[in-house]
Order: structure tokens, then C-alpha cells, then sequence
């Protein structure tokens, strides 16, 4: 935890949009998880340099997290700053460029992919609609190379902009990076310390009703196949190359299996869920473990967490 100086400093830099000793339960999709030491919201990149530069010089650690959706804080807590990107982070630009087929559109890191498909909708630009329904924020999208129906972030993009804990604000651009199976790396760089600030996107004219009956379709698909109405991080577990991480943890018998609070859905076997919000973060953790020594067992393919664990 922080002492009164360093939390007074961190109010110079944040306002009221800072809070100390935050029960992380409330800021993840799983609804359950540990205490972080800080939470800030920062507005634009002034504040976010600012505090960069502070925790920086303090050696204090920080992780930037979007809505919360692909995270669960452990039981021991957090002992940094955890930011969220707000303001000017959460917009979206279009490129007035005279090619009327391509369009450009440069989305705020903070923006969440709901805001972005319903504004791409409206403005009549397809080629994000398979990312409808997955929640979560652009910045950590991307991070992840969120994909689904054959397709993934990564085909749109065509430069991201980070800034470095040092302040340096830098631009790269395709062939700078490679966006992966649920992983992106850039040439370079640990992404582990470095802030998405925005990433510029490559989409296509279509027409409104068209995007939003494509969306209407995705989401349909996955309330069939998807547990619905309980706190979920999706889908917990990477698939192994040529495989299903559902289909393995099937396979090892584990569909159902609780441990606390906690479950493996009955309905889709790479989910973990909070039933009745009962779950603690221990017992989400546990259970993911006892999963992976079942399915490693069984198949010898250890399983990799999808779900990033602070």
C-alpha cells in the first residue's frame, strides 16, 4: 500500500479520479478478486505521462486494464497502480480520405469494442462485426488479438500508437508488429510496459443493416454455445495448436466440476464461472489449476490460461 505522501502525489496527478485500497471484485467481469493498493482513471496523455513518470520514479509497479473482462486479481492483491484509459482514450476518429471503399479509423486504447461496433454500424464500415458481443476495451483487445469465426483484430490493423513508461510516444506501423494466436508482439518492445494509446484501423464502406444483421448473428451464436446471466472471463483457457481447450477439459471429465463459488460451465467447458457471485479469487485460481493437471493427465498438453492473471 501506499503512504500518504506517495498518495497525496498520486491526487496531484489524478484528482478524485483516484482511489486507494480497491476491492477489485467490482472491476472485473468474474466478480471476484483482490484488493489493488490503487485504481486510477486518466483522462488524457498529460495525466498519463504524469503518472507514468511517478510510478516510474518510485519503482512502483502498474498494469493498465480495460473493462475488466480478461482479468482476475489474486487473493494476495496488487500491491501498484491499476489505470484505466478514460477521456480521450475512449475516442473514435475517422480518416476523411477520398477512397470511398477503405476507410481508416483511428480508436481510442480505453474504447470499448461495444462503443466501436455500434458507432461502426452507424457510420456504415463493416469489418469488426465477428468481434460483436466479446467484451473488453480496444487496448486490451488488441493485446489479445481478440478472434472469433475465423477472423482476428490483428487483419485490421494497420498502426498502433504506445507510450513508453519514459514518456516516448511512438508509432508502429504493420511489419512493426505481429499480432498472434490471443497475443501481439512489437518489434522492440515488452509490451508489459508500455500504454496502447490508440490503434488505427483499415475497414470497409457496407451498409448499416448489413453490419448490424451480422452482429445480431454473432451474438445469437454465441448465446447459444456461451453460458449466459453468470460472471464469466469468457473463455479461460488458449486452445492448443490443432485443438480445443472445451473439448480437452471435456475429455478429463471436468465439465461441472466446482470448487467453492466456482465452476466449469455445464454448457461450455472453457468457461469458469462465478455461480451466484459466490466465488472468491482463490477459488476461481484453484479450480483453474485442478483443470489443467486433469487435462494435462489425460492428454499431456498442458493448457495455457487465456485470462490474464495480475
Amino acid at each position: 500500500m501506499f503512504d500518504e505522501k506517495q498518495q497525496n502525489s498520486l491526487i496531484e496527478i489524478c484528482g478524485d479520479r483516484i482511489h486507494f485500497g480497491v476491492d477489485m471484485a467490482g472491476y472485473s467481469t468474474f466478480r471476484a478478486g483482490g484488493m489493488a493498493a490503487a485504481l486510477a482513471d486518466v483522462e488524457d496523455m498529460k495525466e498519463l505521462y504524469s503518472l507514468l513518470r511517478f510510478c516510474r520514479s518510485g519503482a512502483m509497479d502498474w498494469r493498465i486494464i480495460g473493462r475488466g473482462s480478461n482479468i482476475i486479481v489474486s487473493a494476495g492483491g496488487y500491491n501498484g497502480v491499476i489505470i484505466r484509459l478514460k477521456g480521450e482514450f475512449s475516442e473514435i476518429v475517422k480518416d476523411n480520405n477520398d477512397d470511398e471503399d477503405v476507410k481508416k479509423i483511428t480508436v481510442g486504447g480505453g474504447c470499448l469494442l461495444a462503443a466501436v461496433l455500434t458507432w461502426c454500424a452507424r457510420e456504415g464500415l463493416g469489418g469488426l462485426e465477428f468481434l460483436s458481443a466479446i467484451p473488453g476495451s480496444m487496448g486490451g483487445a488488441l493485446l489479445m488479438n481478440a478472434g472469433a469465426f475465423g477472423h482476428e483484430l490483428g487483419e485490421r490493423v494497420k498502426s498502433i500508437y504506445l507510450i513508453l513508461p519514459d514518456g516516448e510516444v511512438v508509432k508502429k506501423k504493420a511489419g512493426d508488429f505481429s499480432a498472434d494466436y490471443r497475443s501481439l508482439s512489437v518489434n522492440g518492445l515488452d509490451l508489459k510496459r508500455a500504454v496502447i494509446t490508440s490503434v488505427s484501423l483499415c475497414l470497409y464502406r457496407e451498409e448499416s443493416a448489413v453490419v448490424r444483421s451480422a452482429m445480431r448473428k454473432y451474438r445469437e451464436i454465441r448465446r447459444e454455445k456461451q453460458p449466459q446471466g453468470v460472471a464469466s472471463a469468457g473463455s479461460f483457457f488458449k486452445n492448443p495448436r490443432g485443438d480445443y481447450a472445451g473439448r480437452l477439459i471435456e475429455m478429463a471429465g471436468m465439465k461441472s466440476y466446482k470448487v467453492g463459488g466456482a465452476m466449469v460451465s455445464p454448457l461450455h467447458a472453457n468457461f469458469i464461472v462465478n455461480l451466484d457471485g459466490r466465488a472468491t479469487a482463490a477459488d476461481i485460481l484453484e479450480l483453474s489449476t485442478i483443470v489443467q493437471k486433469k487435462v494435462e493427465a489425460k492428454t499431456g498438453i498442458f493448457l495455457e490460461p487465456e485470462v490474464h492473471i495480475i
